[in-house]
């Protein structure tokens, strides 16, 4: 399913945008501000963004730039309600699919979106699933391998980014159903007026929008496996159709009177509590044990240590395809502070990293210097990620600190061309600092 970002600051627009993607089939998600849209971005990857122009915290092309660096294979739609044919053609050399005026009409909008999505050189290319070395993944591992091929319903619990759709697919793929469909739906951007007929699909003319019928989730899966992401934010009114539909093995779409018999292996996910929803009363505890017949704990990527680098290069390998580059690696100091920065964002955040610094690389290795100020700016704040070692190893940590600032300076100034202010901006300083430091280092 198509994935689409609204970022529209008029909420009813936004509200009223929304509804339109929603019912022709695309799964639509929509904030209020560039903020919002930075965090989204950061956290998830989107076939299409739909920006306005004019963001109460920023400018829609400032905020087009960001987008194309930091989420390169997203096509971006700038909508704006002042006609401005040279904002027009700036937005289109800055990376722009397409620029639209408001009133937008909503055909005309998915004519765009539907071009955009055919003129894709070649189909979306799912990455495979990484086994790991640490601790924590072997774990994971011999826990996948031994719930596979029984017909055990399991449920995956862990933080957003950690790959929970991606086990649940080994799963599918290493059971006996893995000749069938393997079906992935999030229960977290589903609007909930729409969850029913996105599970068990609806006949024509059931509700305000079902222009056909639509065969829902479950159907789709007959025969594979069903995988549910976030399930914890179904309505209570749809679990329990949907512990109906687990026991009885037959589903009812909406609208019609007529049941079909559908055989599904069910998986589920999700990055809350549901033992606590279950005390607030939010969550039933009998669909909570028909799903949670083995579960899975994902580990944090953080707490996977060993595994980043081996998880960057694959990753690396996937974004040289999807660019037609052909970097090699990554150098020693930023394979260091990949090791060391805290990846809140988990796999989904070194992926989105790997892909920015692929596209902002000019080899043969990436760079401390192509990697986000987030990442970079560790060493300068005082934490090379060596200082806690050569402190263990009895060297002078002051020394090893002021060697590793020396370098990553040299590395800038080299990337810039000796352009001071542009250095800096890449460090994560400013030029003062700059100045400051290549004193102190006898760098004029």
């Amino acid at each position: 399913m198509v994935k689409i970002l609204i970022i529209e600051d008029d909420a009813a627009f936004n509200s009223l945008l929304k509804t339109w993607l929603t019912k022709a089939g695309y799964r639509a998600e929509s904030v209020l501000s560039a903020g919002e849209a930075m965090k989204a971005v950061q956290a998830g990857v989107y076939d299409i963004i739909l920006s306005d122009l004019r963001l109460p915290d920023t400018e829609g092309l400032t905020l087009l730039k960001w987008i194309r660096e930091t989420s390169p294979d997203s096509a971006v739609f700038i909508m704006t309600g002042y006609a401005d044919i040279h904002t027009a053609v700036q937005a289109i050399r800055l990376g722009a699919a397409d620029y639209l005026e408001k009133p937008v009409d909503p055909v005309l909008l998915r004519e765009k979106i539907d071009e955009i999505i055919k003129k894709k050189d070649r189909p979306h290319e799912r990455i495979p699933f990484i086994k790991g070395e640490s601790a924590a993944s072997e774990k994971l591992y011999e826990h996948m391998m031994l719930v596979a091929p029984t017909f055990l319903s399991v449920l995956i619990s862990g933080a957003s980014g950690t790959g929970k759709e991606y086990v649940a697919n080994h799963i599918h793929q290493n059971s006996l159903r893995r000749e069938e469909p393997f079906v992935a739906l999030d229960c977290g951007a589903i609007p909930r007026d729409l969850a029913g007929s996105e599970l068990f699909g609806h006949i024509k003319g059931s509700f305000t929008g079902a222009i056909g019928d639509k065969k829902g989730a479950f159907e789709m899966a007959h025969g594979g496996t069903l995988f549910l992401d976030e399930v914890g934010n179904l309505s209570t009114d749809i679990q329990m159709q949907l512990l109906r539909a687990l026991q009885e093995g037959v589903i009812k779409p909406v609208g019609s009177s007529k049941f079909i018999e559908v055989n599904i292996r069910i998986i589920t996910a999700t990055n809350v509590d549901l033992k606590e929803m279950i005390e607030q009363g939010k969550f039933r505890e009998d669909l909570y044990h028909r799903i949670n017949e083995f579960q899975l704990n994902m580990p944090l990527l953080k707490d996977r240590g060993q595994d980043i680098l081996l998880f960057a290069e694959h990753f690396l390998e996937y974004a040289n395809r999807q660019m037609n580059k052909k970097i090699a690696g990554f150098a020693p100091e930023a394979q260091e502070l990949l090791k060391v920065y805290e990846w809140r964002g988990n796999l989904r955040e070194l992926l989105n990293v790997v892909k920015r610094t692929v596209l902002l690389s000019e080899g043969p290795l990436v760079q401390a210097v192509d990697l986000p100020e987030e990442i970079r700016n560790i060493p300068l704040k005082g934490t090379a990620p060596d200082i806690a070692l050569a402190e263990a190893a009895g060297q002078d940590a002051q020394t090893l600190k002021e060697q590793h600032e020396r370098q990553m300076i040299t590395q800038a100034l080299a990337r810039t061309k000796n352009n001071r202010t542009r250095a800096a901006r890449l460090l994560g300083i400013d030029r003062k600092t700059l100045y400051n430091k290549m004193k102190l280092y006898n760098m004029e």
